[in-house]
């Protein structure tokens, strides 16, 4: 099981940033996928899960985040997204994307089985 993060960044407060997770070593038809973040000195935050194709499909987010940031995902490209939009200081984090293997989401607040490498996302003027 492999996960990798990228498109991070800097970014001014009000601003957007698209993450993207290329996964291998399980389908996302089959399985879940989400994101958390973690900042300097604070815990891991779920923020997003999106169940297998196979199962509902469906989205659950943070409350932090709700409205702000969409996870999406292309199963042809094994790729995962997280656009996020409005994006204030307190987002600042590395942020993961990371499954349980299994085909519905856990609850965000529960730590995912597997991760890959963060990408760091600064929001900043």
């Amino acid at each position: 099981v492999q996960l990798q993060a990228s498109g991070g960044g800097l970014v001014q407060p009000g601003g957007s940033l698209r993450l993207s997770c290329v996964v291998s070593g399980f389908s996302l038809e089959d399985y879940s996928i989400g994101w958390f973040r973690q900042a300097p000195g604070k815990g891991r935050e779920g923020l997003s899960c999106m169940s297998s194709s196979r199962a509902d499909g469906g989205t659950s987010y943070a409350n932090s985040v709700k409205g702000r940031f969409t996870i999406s995902r292309d199963n042809a490209k094994n790729t995962v997204y997280l656009q996020m939009d409005n994006l204030k200081p307190e987002d600042t984090a590395v942020y993961y994307c990371a499954t349980d293997l299994v085909a519905m989401c856990s609850p965000l607040y529960r730590p995912f089985d597997y991760r890959g490498q963060g990408t760091q996302v600064t929001v900043s003027s």
